[in-house]
């Protein structure tokens, strides 16, 4: 088990009240606030989370169809995909940027504005990829603006998981935290089957040739509309009532203990910044895998039909967003880490067997073992909002559950199409996805099994 270290400024920050008053003191935050403007606060935060994911979703899907050929035109068209999953591995190396900028608004100033800013910069760069020139018509300057609109993207989401969890968990009753925190976590799901139907009904109106020609555009610069929306939505919602209490608080004494939050955290808190890696470190990987890889590789290597492989994957994307506030409830009754543990070793058992029936090339085969992974993996990633936020002090909080799921991501999931492509070159066959997801979740498992309990741990 990690306890928190001796002597930090965790001691400081979380229990110079005793565990009876600072529980009472949240009760009564919660109580005191409207019902009405935490459901907003909730809504709010999932709307978020959605759009900020179907950006990344778009961008994952036309990496997968069209822009390898469009960007970086090649004489083999693994090169081409390669360097296609290159720009979507950028937006992940870029996510620590947005971590530190938007962690340290978000523990200095707040909440609120930090994910307001997070939304607007991921929503100006996804527009600005949908209006971008290709390879044709301005040659090799096509490929670096798509790689400083990743980047701006990566910086964007970088600061959004983190805050979304945190608003929601921080406004919830303290029996709730781990539904309200799950909330925000259906965006991903979410997002990435408005993408995909989006997509399904630009490619299914147009030719294929209308479509590499300017469809594809059209799923970037929807997303203006619903930046709008999120924008006008996070203009109404209150500043988190811990975090204001906390600002209230603030003295000389605790500023100093403080200092730069990112670097509070990896000083003071590196033990629980490893598990928090680690815990969702295979949830990541495995998700991308499916999500994007596989579309790639169904269609270009097994034949399936375009849009037969994104309803497969949308399906199994349907049944996770389904199972998220029932496992998040079950992580109320019987701890966070109990039902985690469960499903990073589903994972580590399903892997194998699931990734090779992309072999089939049959999409319902495909989409029945998609959805059948999808049970472990909300076992592992409905409770981990709430997991990462207990597991640091209000101080570092937002810094400390951005900087841990980002990190998962970037490792687990950033660069796994890319080594899914590396793999997979030749005829080798796509059970060797397994042995990859076998493997994070191997990892998730011990860091686990060494981490502790957050439940009924003071906020």
């Amino acid at each position: 088990m990690v306890p928190p270290p001796a002597g930090a400024p965790h001691d400081d920050l979380q229990y110079s009240l005793t565990k009876e008053s600072l529980m009472a003191q949240r009760d009564g935050l919660v109580t005191g606030t409207n019902e009405r403007a935490t459901r907003r606060v909730v809504v709010a935060s999932l709307v978020g989370t959605t759009i900020e994911y179907y950006d990344f979703a778009v961008y994952g899907m036309a990496a997968s169809l069209v822009l390898a050929d469009l960007f970086f035109p090649s004489d083999s068209s693994t090169a081409s995909t390669l360097a296609a999953f290159a720009t979507f591995a950028v937006a992940f190396v870029a996510r620590p940027i947005g971590v530190v900028i938007f962690g340290n608004l978000g523990d200095r100033i707040g909440r609120k504005h930090s994910l307001l800013l997070s939304l607007i910069t991921m929503g100006i760069a996804t527009v600005a990829v949908g209006l971008l020139p290709t390879h044709g018509a301005v040659g090799v300057l096509a490929p670096i603006l798509l790689v400083i609109c990743r980047i701006f993207q990566g910086i964007g989401i970088g600061g959004e998981w983190g805050g979304a969890v945190l608003l929601a968990a921080e406004h919830a009753p303290p029996k709730k935290r781990a539904v309200y925190a799950a909330v925000p976590n259906i965006g991903p799901p979410l997002g990435f089957v408005v993408a995909s139907i989006v997509f399904a009904i630009v490619s299914s109106t147009t030719s294929a040739a209308s479509f590499a020609a300017w469809g594809w555009r059209i799923p970037f610069l929807l997303s203006a509309v619903l930046i709008g929306v999120g924008i006008w939505m996070r203009t109404r919602i209150e500043e988190s009532p811990v975090f204001a209490e906390s600002a209230k608080q603030e003295s000389a004494e605790k500023a100093e203990h403080v200092g730069i939050p990112i670097v509070t955290l990896l000083r003071h808190h590196w033990p629980r910044v490893v598990v928090g890696i680690g815990a969702a470190i295979s949830g990541a990987g495995i998700w991308y895998l499916m999500s994007i890889f596989s579309i790639s590789y169904g269609v270009d290597e097994q034949g399936v039909e375009k849009n037969q492989m994104i309803l497969a994957v949308c399906i199994a994307a349907c049944v996770h967003m389904a199972l998220i506030v029932p496992v998040a409830r079950l992580s109320e009754r019987i701890g966070r880490r109990r039902p985690m543990l469960w499903g990073a070793a589903g994972l580590a058992i399903w892997s194998i067997p699931m990734f090779g029936l992309l072999g089939t090339g049959n999409a319902v085969v495909i989409g029945l073992g998609f959805s059948v992974g999808m049970v472990p993996l909300t076992l592992l990633y409905a409770p981990i909002c709430a997991y990462l936020a207990e597991l640091f002090p209000v101080g570092v909080r937002y810094s400390g559950t951005s900087a841990t799921f980002i990190t998962a991501q970037i490792i687990g999931g950033g660069f796994a199409p890319m080594i899914a492509t590396a793999l997979l070159a030749g005829d080798a066959s796509p059970a060797r996805l397994g042995f990859y997801g076998l493997l994070l979740s191997l990892i998730s498992l011990l860091c686990l099994w060494r981490g502790p309990e957050t439940k009924g741990a003071g906020f």
